[in-house]
């Protein structure tokens, strides 16, 4: 069985480097620094037409929580739509109830807009549930609840801070999942993990991003004035390292 190497990016150019690293297909995102946000229609149709990957784009109207008020609901289940009519193969999300469950029924709109819009465009759209995930009260309630919802994907550091730290919980959440259910192994993923992760999770999709940080190209700056988090200087640029992805795909076509 071959091993899936999906690779999130939040610009065209971590997009293209992916691409020629040897990555499967892309998770899309906005403000990868933040854990990602919902990428602008504009980024979608960008990054589809330069790389020909399969892309699945987050949504997550904000950085915080998993539990949305009505309003957020209700653009997550607009937005869905527009994700996919802009040409993302997929969406990928999350909602939790004030106790720590998955949300379904805040959830089931938000997957039947986009898969009513992947119908009008004649195509597929695959639903995946993200990290909110790791954070859930019951990890096996909540997969099977994301099976009832017909996902094809769950995000998953087996709830622990990283995927390595999950091993065991991976394992178990792969032997539950079955066939049609993809756990997909993320957080904390590099070259040099993959082939433990393979062997102690049983696992065949993974989940990295591959990020370097590459100084601005400004040459004027502006010192000690804060746009963001404290913190992380104005002046460096998270992007996909090519040379990452293209080791890991290597890893993955030697296991």
């Amino acid at each position: 069985m071959p091993y899936t190497l999906e690779v999130c990016v939040d610009s065209v150019a971590s997009a293209l480097a992916a691409k020629r690293g040897g990555a499967d297909r892309l998770e899309l995102c906005a403000d990868l620094i933040i854990g990602g946000t919902t990428p602008s229609l504009a980024l979608v149709r960008q990054v589809k037409a330069e790389t020909g990957l399969p892309v699945r784009a987050l949504l997550r109207p904000r950085f915080g929580d998993f539990c949305y008020d009505r309003y957020e609901l209700a653009q997550m289940a607009e937005t869905a739509a527009a994700l996919v009519q802009a040409g993302a193969d997929g969406i990928v999300t999350g909602v939790l109830t004030p106790e720590g469950e998955l949300d379904v029924d805040a959830l089931r709109p938000i997957y039947a807009a986009a898969r009513a819009a992947a119908k009008a465009a004649g195509c597929p759209v695959v639903c995946t549930l993200h990290r909110a995930f790791d954070v859930c009260k019951d990890p096996f309630a909540a997969l099977e609840a994301a099976k009832a919802l017909n996902l094809g994907t769950i995000l998953t550091s087996g709830q622990a801070a990283s995927a390595l730290a999950g091993a065991s919980l991976l394992r178990r959440l792969v032997e539950a999942a079955g066939p049609d259910l993809e756990i997909l192994v993320g957080a904390g993923v590099t070259p040099a993990n993959l082939p433990a992760l393979a062997a102690e999770t049983g696992a065949h999709a993974f989940h990295m991003s591959g990020k370097q940080v590459l100084d601005s190209r400004m040459i004027f700056r502006r010192e000690g004035v804060s746009m963001g988090l404290p913190g992380i200087s104005e002046f460096e640029v998270w992007q996909t390292s090519e040379e990452t992805i293209r080791a890991a795909r290597r890893v993955l076509n030697e296991l």
